[in-house]
């Protein structure tokens, strides 16, 4: 399937003039970058939307480690594509999407909720989707970040508290980074470093 090119979501750098239609997603088409577009019109490792075909088929792009069967995939921030080398998904203080060259092949996810299962397991759900039964060592806050290797193992944990330095994922911040003032009744207060300014962001 297709999306309007004027409905094309605004952190995609891709010209907002040219064909009526580009490629829509496999899923969280409003916070993920699809494999055809990240191949052929961000990267330029591809001309053609068969020529991205023809790679995959060769199995020669992967995310986070698995190989890609849909050029709709998703690729979400922080996640690693690799391709002729590894790439992790970032965003700009602009908002837009961009790669980075990726010299470890972990990826950095950040902790939206946790539920307890049963003989106190606890579940803990990702930022991209991914749903991790948690049995580490340690204790795992809602707003935290993890660093996982391509089989899901948490590699660390990184706790969000005062003095640590955040990228802003999402609202009218996005893409900005900052300073952790303090944390009240799960809020953050964050000195941005772009530009002068404190923002209150919710936790989770």
């Amino acid at each position: 399937m297709h999306l309007s090119r004027t409905r094309v979501i605004k952190e995609l750098p891709i010209p907002r003039k040219g064909t009526k239609y580009v490629a829509r997603a496999r899923s969280h088409e409003r916070s993920s970058v699809p494999v055809v577009i990240a191949i052929r019109d961000i990267l330029g490792l591809a001309h053609t939307t068969r020529e991205v075909k023809k790679m995959i088929n060769q199995k020669l792009i992967k995310i986070n480690g698995k190989a890609v069967k849909d050029p709709r995939e998703s690729i979400r921030l922080f996640n690693i594509l690799e391709a002729d080398k590894a790439y992790r998904l970032s965003i700009s203080p602009k908002g837009k999407f961009y790669f980075e060259e990726a010299k470890e092949k972990t990826r950095l996810c950040k902790v939206i909720n946790k539920t307890i299962l049963k003989n106190n397991k606890i579940q803990l759900n990702l930022h991209d989707g991914t749903n991790l039964i948690f049995n580490e060592k340690g204790k795992v806050s809602i707003g935290d970040s993890i660093e996982l290797d391509f089989n899901n193992k948490i590699k660390r944990i990184i706790p969000l508290e005062k003095g640590k330095d955040v990228l802003i994922i999402s609202g009218k911040s996005q893409g900005l980074s900052g300073k952790v003032e303090d944390i009240k009744l799960k809020k953050a207060k964050i000195k941005l470093h772009e530009i002068d300014r404190e923002v209150e962001l919710g936790i989770g």
